[in-house]
């Protein structure tokens, strides 16, 4: 059995696509093709159901998945092995990630890797699905680490850290009702509606979580994909917003930034990466790196508190729910998921 033929197996297990699968691995369709031909022979199984509208994996081709990843999996991890003693890293990083989290400097971060170890190539994904899915991919085997949000206890499976905290804080149209007030309590604006990001999200996560708590149910109208956008919406009046404060536009003359009295709700950025598996060499440089790219200052609001934008009144920090110290913070210790 050729690795080869594994690889491309995986590419359409995973892409359920015989021409994106092709454009993943830079060959010809016809190549995939005929490796997956050949590896059904020789297993005496088809491995898909594919006809001009669909492609599916059969039970066995179900079956085989897992052990193509670990298969694939123990082959890299020779291959790095070999190439340590030569003096370099090689491979591929599938690595996956949210929309716009300022606090994470994504690009600062794979620059820094690429250029230590330019012959890994990074793979980048960003979930539709959110934290959620991201968690997901990477008990599948589909990713080999994920920046991630998932409040509360993580799935069974995962190896998480936290990276850095931020508060979350109430984003209101500079018109509303409310605009005017200091401060802002969950009740207040259980009946508004709401401007979120999916499902899945880690910040929607929160927000629901803490609605729950308290016998609280709101309407969402309108999901919003990219959490930078949400407080945008907000602006032109479409709806309230319960923010991290790295996703809120202070000093943006539309919006009304105020903490949240009754609740101290906070954001978190961790790094994951599957339990069961172990790290990469490629994978294990990376992660010495991850904590010199996290800035939590880029959570905090840049004007004043009262004036156009920020949140609470002259003399708290802003996100401070009743006096509660307000604070961001960032984990500098170990290297690797904890």
């Amino acid at each position: 059995m050729e690795l080869r033929h594994l690889e491309y197996f995986l590419a359409v297990a995973e892409e359920l696509n015989f021409t994106r699968a092709a454009q993943r691995l830079h060959v010809v369709q016809s190549g995939v093709s005929a490796a997956v031909r050949a590896l059904e022979r020789e297993l005496g199984a088809e491995l898909f159901d594919r006809d001009s509208k669909r492609v599916a994996l059969t039970d066995a081709g179900a079956a085989l998945l897992p052990e193509a990843r670990a298969t694939l999996a123990a082959a890299q991890a020779a291959r790095d092995a070999v190439g340590q003693v030569r003096g370099g890293l090689r491979g591929t990083l599938s690595m996956g990630t949210m929309t716009s989290v300022a606090i994470l400097d994504m690009p600062g971060l794979i620059g820094q890797f690429h250029a230590e170890h330019p012959a890994v190539t990074i793979r980048l994904h960003v979930a539709p699905s959110g934290s959620a899915g991201l968690a997901q991919s990477l008990l599948e085997g589909r990713l080999d680490i994920a920046f991630l949000s998932l409040p509360g206890r993580p799935p069974a499976g995962l190896g998480i850290r936290e990276l850095a905290t931020v508060p979350m804080v109430a984003v209101l149209p500079a018109g509303h009702r409310l605009a005017a007030k200091e401060e802002v309590t969950l009740a207040a604006l259980a009946d508004e509606p709401f401007i979120d990001t999916p499902v899945g999200y880690g910040n929607r996560a929160v927000v629901d979580r803490e609605l729950a708590a308290i016998g609280l149910r709101r309407q969402v109208a309108i999901d919003v994909t990219d959490i930078a956008t949400v407080a945008a919406y907000v602006g032109h009046g479409l709806g309230v917003a319960l923010l991290p404060t790295f996703a809120v536009p202070y000093g943006d003359p539309k919006v009304r930034v105020l903490p949240v009295a009754d609740r101290l709700m906070s954001w978190s950025l961790s790094v994951a990466t599957a339990a069961a598996r172990r790290p990469s060499a490629a994978l294990s440089a990376l992660l010495t790196m991850v904590d010199r790219h996290v800035n939590v200052s880029e959570g905090m609001p840049i004007d004043p508190p009262g004036s156009p934008g920020s949140p609470g009144s002259p003399g708290r920090p802003p996100g401070t729910p009743g006096g509660t110290p307000w604070t961001a913070t960032a984990s500098t210790t170990g290297s690797g998921p904890g």
